[in-house]
Parts: C-alpha cells; structure tokens; sequence
C-alpha cells in the first residue's frame, strides 16, 4: 500500500473479563480475547472490508477504531496521534473526523427524536454551524442520501420509517459533522435483498465524492468484494488473512478464508463448490491462546501449529496470511 496511511494499528487487544461461575475454572481463563494483537493500515481515501464469521471480533475492533472500546493493549493511531492519548476537546475533534454507522438501525436512533431532532444532535453537541442554517444543513443531508422530498421527513419518528429508509438517515447523521473516516458495522444486514443495492451503490458514491476512508464490518463476502479495496479476515479476534480484495478473494491461502469462500452461494446452478474438510469442534476465545487459533478446524494442521501461533507472512503483493504453511 502506497498511500499514507490515515489509521495505523499495532498489537491490538480487548480482552473482556469473566463473571466466576460454577462452569468457570479460577486464575488463567477468567477473560475472551475478542481482538487478540492485531495489526494493519488504512491508507487514506481506501475502503477496508473486514470479514468472518459471528463471534470474531469484527464489531468490536470496528468500535475500538472509533474510541468507543478501550483497548487492552496496543495502539491505534488516527493521521498520526495516538487515540489512547486524547481527551477533553482534542477527543472531541476525533469524533468529529470519525463515525460509526451501526448494525441495527431500529436501536441506533432515538425513538423519542424526530428524523430533523436526531440529525441536529451532532450539530448542536459540535456546534457547527448557527442554529438558523442547521435545519438547511439538515434537509441537505436527507437530499443526499435520497430521501426525498426531505421536509417529508423532518418530522417523522423512527417507528413511521421503513429499515432502508432508516438506514439511509443513519448514515446521513454520520455524515453531518464531516468526517473522513467513517466505520459501517454491517451496514445492509438488516435491509431487504432488493433494497440493498441502493444503499450500498450510495454509500460508494458519498465516499467517492467526499474521499472518504472507510472501512465495512460483514460477514457477507460479495458486499466485500462489491465495495473495498483491501480484505481482511478475522479469526478468533486474529487477522487470519489480508490484501487487495481481488488477491484474497481470487486466491485465498488462509485455510480458513478458503473455507469462507467455499461456504459462499454462487449464482450458477452448474457451479460446484470445492469439498474442504473441517471438524465441528468449535473453538473458545476464553483463556491464553495456544498456538494457531485455526489448529483444530484445520485440514492442514502440523506439530508447529499447535506449539506457536503463525506470523502473517507475505503470499503476494500486499497479501499475508497467517498461517505455518507459508511462515
């Protein structure tokens, strides 16, 4: 990656203590690891889309990239400064550059607000603008995100507005303070098929016009390949796999990023997945790691793989994977 990075992230962890149990062994597996050390860049302008099945960390790096986690470890720095160092009215300005567009639209708005309430929030908590141009600044915002007209619904409530229609003000209120990293969290897993073009076609046309850099939380590898430059796939709060979007998707070499596009439906009747074997054990995130978080689901497990966890190495341009084969 040749553009300077906006985000740079190194060593990442959140680990989230336990509740003891009857079931809970003291001392030693009293914690998840939900992110588990790691590290990438995003260079400024591009889209990172960041994949893998529920339970794998995704949404929460995706808030530990916004400041609404604090990391365990590690360090996120944003245009060069150090996340975990802000406060006061320097974090304030963060937020400004940064937002986050949520899974659920139905819980990220305020049912109490109207659509023109829950938009003037961010305007009145960051004091941009003057309270006569806001509501302009509002309607403007309903324009752009095609809800149109947009004094239709200035007044409406969040329970009158259909899951699209509701999507599409989430983003126009994180696009309110204008900022140049936004994060959407699962951004069409809600919507209906046929309404999930729409959104997606218009969150890459908002990002083009206003060079965002943005970054996609799913588990849905078409929306991937369809919206993000780079790749990335997470396992067990790992990066099990990541690089340019056609090198990961075209040409896996993870096992497991394998396994995912194998898992993938195709829109071909002739078409024929590849038979990848895999035990059914399921893997904890609990306690210390113990070398590949992959190793028991693997067809290709080693020795190694059980003794130490794999480094992401180079598999192509700009291509790692982590994993003992290629290490």
């Amino acid at each position: 990656m040749t553009a300077e990075p906006l985000v740079q992230v190194e060593g990442l962890r959140k680990y989230f203590p336990l509740r003891r149990s009857l079931w809970r062994r003291p001392g030693g597996g009293d914690y998840l690891r939900a992110v588990d050390g790691v590290s990438f860049e995003i260079p400024r302008g591009s889209s990172l889309g960041i994949a893998g099945e529920s339970g794998c960390g995704k949404t929460t790096l995706a808030r530990l990239l916004v400041r609404l986690l604090t990391p365990s470890a590690g360090r996120i720095r944003f245009d060069g400064v150090d996340l975990h160092a802000l406060a006061g009215p320097r974090l304030l300005a963060f937020r400004r550059r940064a937002q986050m567009m949520f899974q659920n639209p139905y819980e990220a708005i305020n049912p109490r607000f109207t659509i023109g309430r829950a938009l003037l929030e961010p305007l009145v908590i960051h004091r941009i603008g003057t309270p006569g141009d806001r509501m302009d600044r509002v309607l403007a915002a309903l324009d752009q995100v095609h809800l149109s007209p947009a004094e239709a619904f200035v007044d409406a409530f969040p329970h009158q507005l259909s899951g699209g229609q509701l999507q599409r003000v989430g983003l126009a209120r994180a696009l309110m303070v204008d900022p140049v990293f936004l994060v959407a969290d699962e951004p069409v897993s809600m919507l209906d098929v046929s309404i999930r073009a729409g959104v997606l076609n218009l969150m890459k046309e908002i990002a083009r016009t206003r060079r965002l850099t943005t970054v996609y939380i799913s588990h849905d590898l078409a929306l991937v390949r369809y919206v993000c430059d780079a790749t990335m796939i997470m396992y067990l709060g790992t990066v099990a796999e990541i690089g340019p979007t056609p090198e990961v998707l075209a040409r896996a070499k993870h096992p497991y990023t394998q396994l995912l596009l194998a898992a993938a439906p195709v829109p071909d009747p002739g078409h024929r997945a590849p038979e990848i074997p895999e035990t059914e054990l399921v893997p904890t995130p609990i306690g210390p790691a113990r070398g590949c978080p992959f190793v028991d689901r693997c067809p290709h497990a080693m020795a190694v793989c059980r003794a130490a966890a794999p480094p992401l190495a180079a598999v192509g341009r700009g291509h790692y994977a982590a994993c003992h084969l290629y290490a």
